[in-house]
């Protein structure tokens, strides 16, 4: 199965984190899929690729927690399921 999560990059105690599609076994560093996003928490910036998150989404890929709610925040459901509508 295939997650969208947070990969931590960085230095020590400055955290910027990879949005990351991934095997659910494979370990937090491991290797992924493909880059999705990324999250910066210090400076509070946030990178979507919205046509990639929605091809893993369609293909049954499952947002962690954390990912959720920060696309959540950032809109990216809403708009996902404005184009489904617009589509459909």
């Amino acid at each position: 199965m295939v997650k969208l999560r947070l990969k931590r990059c960085g230095r020590k105690q400055r955290a910027v984190y990879r949005i990351v599609a991934i095997d659910v076994r494979s370990r937090r560093e491991g290797r992924d899929l493909r880059k999705v996003g990324f999250y910066d928490p210090i400076n509070k910036k946030t990178h979507f690729n919205i046509p990639a998150i929605r091809y893993f989404l369609e293909k049954g890929a499952q947002p962690t927690g954390t990912v959720h709610d920060i696309s959540k925040r950032m809109g990216v459901f809403t708009e996902l399921r404005f184009n489904q509508m617009k589509f459909n």
